[in-house]
């Protein structure tokens, strides 16, 4: 992909203008053409619509002092938006919307409480196992290795993920989000994940498939994410 090269006038940049997307790679920038929705206004894109559009409304109706803890406690959470340079934060508003939709994303969409950004435990997935159930339900088990952190119940993994061919690159507008069925309950702990009507949702009906998996943590007490990791594994059904 191009670089953006600074100038007098911009010294960096991010987000999207016109049909230019400005991202970062190891604190280096560069543009892409803008990316348009895979299936736009699908049921599940809808859905996601429907709770941002409810996380802004509940950002809208809180107290002032609840806005500034927010605000207070945002301070702590270094974002991996640019400049990269360990200083970048994340605003009260984003820190309050990431944790309405980790909320959502567990099942129980609520208006989260402001209390401080925790570190999370040094985590890492591999794939366990693969499987097709009935009424072509597929069934996916991570083993989670957490650190040596405690409380290891109050973590959830997340993940989105694409089945491909073998090989098969992955495309982001593809990737689709799913919870494990429950918290982690040790040290290392097995995470299951159901993909129901499999074959439909990528158009693919193989016997072996590359998962790619972008996944991370959710703090089921606050609704506060980790940023998330990405890995792929090689399956056969």
């Amino acid at each position: 992909m191009p670089k953006y090269l600074p100038n007098t006038r911009f010294s960096d940049c991010w987000g999207s203008a016109g049909d230019v997307t400005f991202y970062h790679r190891d604190g280096v920038c560069f543009w892409r053409k803008r990316a348009c929705p895979e299936f736009p206004g699908t049921v599940l894109q809808m859905e996601q619509q429907s709770v941002h559009a409810r996380a802004l409304e509940a950002w809208r109706n809180i107290s002032e002092d609840d806005r500034q803890k927010w605000t207070e406690y945002a301070a702590d959470v270094v974002t991996h938006k640019p400049p990269f340079d360990g200083l970048s934060r994340m605003s009260g508003h984003n820190l309050f919307v990431s944790a309405y939709h980790g909320f959502a994303q567990l099942g129980v969409e609520r208006i989260p409480v402001p209390v401080p950004f925790e570190n999370f435990p040094v985590f890492d997935i591999s794939l366990a196992s693969a499987e097709v159930l009935d009424g072509g339900l597929m069934r996916i088990s991570f083993l989670v290795r957490l650190g040596d952190f405690g409380a290891f119940s109050r973590y959830r993994l997340a993940v989105r993920l694409q089945l491909t061919s073998v090989g098969g690159g992955k495309r982001p507008g593809l990737m689709r989000s799913f919870t494990a069925l429950q918290n982690c309950q040790d040290q290392e702990s097995d995470a299951v994940i159901l993909i129901p009507d499999y074959r439909d949702v990528w158009d693919l009906d193989l016997k072996e498939y590359t998962v790619h998996v972008r996944y991370f943590l959710i703090d089921t007490l606050t609704g506060y994410r980790v940023r998330y990791q990405s890995r792929s594994f090689q399956i056969s059904i």
